[in-house]
């Protein structure tokens, strides 16, 4: 993989669909979809302008799972409502081990000493959610689920360092790719029937005649309002250490000894929601409190208060 200068065009519709010549969710997708798959071993690299870096994941397995992330008959893993012409489906990704390294190109304007980032997790997995449309198989919004156990990670200072040099040289890229996201983003959600298909029927258990009652209650309890992206650490030990004395010669003979300092976080959680507009509801939100509505009314304030200078200019 290749970071872009400027972001890529949309997709468009999906390639299972075109190829089996249809154009609105279908027999093809949910073929391809209750697929179970799983890999050895894969490897992914990553290329930029300030840094590479490669990801490397052994026993990696990918299916499909209910609301309540189980598997259970494929038939329930995705949720159908006709009245809305959407559907839900949920996906599961898991791995055995993790590593992660990256490391500052030599055309790059990073320090040529800086020490490579490396990381080694044990078991995670990755909960995938997404809402498309049935006519033409588009996906309206998407939640992703980054869990992860026990991580032990040790830094030095030139690392951390590294990081955020890293992190910076993709904050270009990202922020014009937010942009692109949120310019095609719908301005609110269009409710279109599907076209009449035979395969509706599949997304019924056998024996089940469907109530749209009891679909659409379904439906609003699993759906996503919004794209959010999460990161859940149930206990993460970080040690930053300072490896100055080992880049500077004759540091250790006048007595400059590096320091550490140990950081542990348990249940770490980290929440982003990209499409989120200033004075809007946050009760869908993963983690909502009623302390977060004072944060609403301080934001809705704010907003009438902007929307009223704009009017006046």
């Amino acid at each position: 993989m290749r970071t872009c200068e400027e972001p890529r065009p949309p997709n468009g519709q999906s390639p299972i669909a075109l190829a089996a010549g249809q154009s609105e969710y279908g027999f093809a997708e949910k073929v391809v979809e209750g697929m179970f798959i799983v890999v050895n071993s894969i490897t992914i690299k990553i290329h930029s302008k300030a840094f590479h870096a490669s990801f490397e994941l052994w026993q990696l397995q990918g299916y499909s799972v209910n609301p309540n992330w189980q598997q259970s008959d494929l038939r329930l893993t995705r949720i159908t409502d006709p009245q809305r012409g959407e559907v839900l489906t949920f996906k599961e990704l898991t791995w055995q081990t993790l590593r992660i390294e990256a490391d500052a190109t030599d055309n790059g304007d990073q320090d040529p000493v800086t020490t490579p980032l490396r990381l080694i997790t044990n078991q995670g997995r990755i909960q995938i959610s997404l809402k498309r449309r049935t006519k033409d198989c588009n996906v309206m919004a998407s939640k992703l689920m980054f869990l992860l156990d026990d991580l032990l990670w040790v830094l030095t200072d030139s690392q951390l360092k590294a990081m955020m040099k890293y992190a910076e040289s993709l904050s270009e890229a990202m922020e014009k790719s937010a942009q692109q996201r949120k310019s095609l983003a719908p301005e609110s959600v269009q409710i279109t029937p599907p076209a009449p298909s035979t395969q509706q029927s599949w997304s019924q258990p056998f024996g089940v005649s469907p109530n749209a009652s009891s679909i659409g209650q379904y439906f609003e309890k699993h759906d996503m309002k919004e794209s959010s992206y999460h990161l859940l650490i149930s206990r993460l030990d970080l040690h930053i250490c300072d490896d100055s004395h080992t880049r500077e010669s004759g540091a250790l003979k006048h007595g400059m000894l590096g320091g550490a300092i140990q950081l542990t976080f348990r249940r770490m959680a980290f929440d982003y929601y990209p499409f989120h507009r200033a004075g809007d509801a946050c009760k869908h939100w993963v983690r909502y409190s009623e302390a977060m509505e004072t944060r609403g009314q301080w934001a809705k304030k704010l907003v009438s208060e902007f929307q009223s200078k704009i009017e006046k200019l």
